[in-house]
């Protein structure tokens, strides 16, 4: 089975996973048939800096960020994106704090004829 679907990231060496990362930009570069000209003149970089990235070159983080926008891509941002995640016992601690049965309701006593007069 040639199943690539579980990739060790951590075992990769810097070089590999910006390579990596060069041929994900340039797949998407080529699918929306876009030249390397078109997109580091809309990502405001040189066309020399959007090869060094698509070769796995060593680029600024922001040029990279340009380059995302301008192919659309920025979705894959939202792995960075931090999440409040709530401990076991913090999470047992408010499911023994809710209520588990309504109260009676409190009626206007009838028996009190204090009608004010």
């Amino acid at each position: 089975m040639n199943d690539k679907s579980y990739i060790k990231w951590e075992a990769m060496t810097d070089k590999s996973l910006m390579e990596t990362i060069g041929n994900f930009i340039q797949s998407h570069r080529l699918n929306q048939n876009k030249t390397q000209d078109q997109v580091a003149t809309d990502a405001g970089i040189s066309r020399s800096t959007l090869s060094l990235l698509e070769r796995g070159e060593k680029i600024r983080i922001d040029s990279l960020i340009q380059v995302l926008r301008v192919l659309s891509l920025l979705y894959i941002m939202d792995i960075f994106k931090i999440q409040e995640q709530i401990s076991p016992i913090e999470y047992a601690k408010l499911k023994k704090k809710q209520r588990k049965q309504a109260s009676p309701q409190k009626r206007n006593n009838i028996n009190n004829k204090d009608s004010g007069w």
